[in-house]
């Protein structure tokens, strides 16, 4: 299955919003593969330097991805569809 990595804004000043975010991308990856389109998610990061926050999900397609995301209201400022490492 694909990799996706999706890009995102984060301030430090909500820095602390992070776990709610990724519970709730979880969670619609957990629906989504419940409704028959896998997807899974396999990391988030947070640089904040940067405030830039990136999630790794496997999904079959970008289209699966980009459903979990807005699922979970994460506002993506890019998803990169290329193969990801694991």
């Amino acid at each position: 299955m694909p990799s996706y990595l999706i890009e995102g804004y984060l301030p430090r000043s909500r820095a602390s919003e992070l776990s709610a975010a990724v519970d709730r991308l979880r969670g619609a990856a957990e629906a989504l593969t419940a409704e028959g389109v896998p997807v899974r998610h396999v990391r988030s990061s947070f640089l904040p330097a940067d405030e830039l926050v990136l999630h790794v999900l496997e999904a079959e397609s970008a289209e699966a991805a980009g459903d979990a995301t807005r699922r979970a209201g994460i506002s993506p400022e890019r998803m990169t569809t290329e193969e990801v490492a694991p």
